[in-house]
């Protein structure tokens, strides 16, 4: 039994599906299947049903899934405790960011650290926040700068760096330009962009409507926040965004929302047994986000 097997095996159930484990893993789909293959013969039972198009845990799945993970984290913990005897900060660290967002104090942390720390190897991974928890949960990733909606994950430990709530950015002689706030309820007469699903903020705006029983006009969904502003600004839809990005796009004017249920909450989340070259890092992070 080999370590890599179990963390495939982690993700394909945090995913339920090979092709996302893969990708979250950085290997072929067909390597990911062949280790879980493997795996299963060493166990003698079958740890998924593949019938659907989803990769459902099966019976046996679901009890070895605990100890797949704890084992993981044992290993972890193996690393710092050795590291910390032999007093030594070393290694290697992946970062997690919201895709498309560009948070200076997350860099300068991250330069900061490694004038302090430079044989740490430190790696930058892009995804979406639902991608990014899930990552931190399985050891993919250190540690993510992401965005939720209300509550931090559970069993991870973390760090708010803001709750905020949503505004919407239109063009200064849009007819709303003019508005002091905008309802959900007034939302659903216009087109709306915004980001993808997986992301905090698209996890506010569908909680705002799915809890006051309203459907969006939803236009289009951008990854990257600047692509969101740049077709409000063209007319494309009105921009759907978090309050505080509305200093990044000055052209376009600003309108908060009332009624959304839930803030939109950016957050550092990792998870609780830290390594040493984290436990290094984190104190910087904190440091730049205040």
């Amino acid at each position: 039994m080999e370590l890599r097997q179990l963390q495939y095996f982690a993700a394909v159930a945090d995913e339920a599906n090979f092709t996302r484990a893969a990708a979250r893993v950085h290997i072929s789909q067909s390597g990911v299947s062949a280790q879980v293959r493997a795996l299963e013969r060493e166990l003698g039972a079958e740890l998924f049903d593949r019938s659907g198009r989803t990769a459902r845990l099966t019976e046996a799945g679901r009890e070895a899934l605990p100890y797949a993970k704890a084992a993981l984290d044992a290993v972890a913990g193996l690393r710092q405790t050795v590291d910390q005897v032999q007093g030594l900060v070393r290694g290697h660290l992946t970062v997690g960011m919201v895709i498309g967002c560009e948070v200076k104090p997350l860099f300068a942390a991250l330069a900061a650290f490694h004038r302090e720390h430079p044989a740490i190897e430190l790696e930058l991974a892009e995804d979406n926040s639902d991608q990014l928890v899930a990552g931190v949960r399985t050891s993919l990733h250190d540690i993510a700068l992401v965005g939720l909606a209300g509550d931090v994950p559970e069993h991870l430990a973390s760090h708010v760096i803001a709750r905020e709530g949503l505004i919407v950015l239109v063009p200064p002689d849009s007819e709303l330009a003019g508005r002091d706030a905008i309802t959900v309820e007034e939302l659903t007469a216009y087109p709306i962009v915004t980001l993808p699903e997986g992301t905090g903020i698209r996890a506010v705006f569908d909680e705002a409507f799915i809890s006051q029983g309203f459907m969006p006009d939803l236009a289009l969904a951008a990854s990257a926040p600047g692509a969101v502003a740049s077709l409000a600004a063209r007319g494309f839809g009105v921009a759907v965004l978090s309050e505080s990005m509305a200093a990044s796009f000055p052209d376009l004017k600003a309108v908060p929302i009332t009624g959304v249920p839930v803030p939109a909450v950016l957050a550092l989340v990792w998870r609780p047994r830290v390594s040493a070259a984290l436990q290094a890092l984190l104190p910087h992070l904190k440091a730049a986000f205040g």
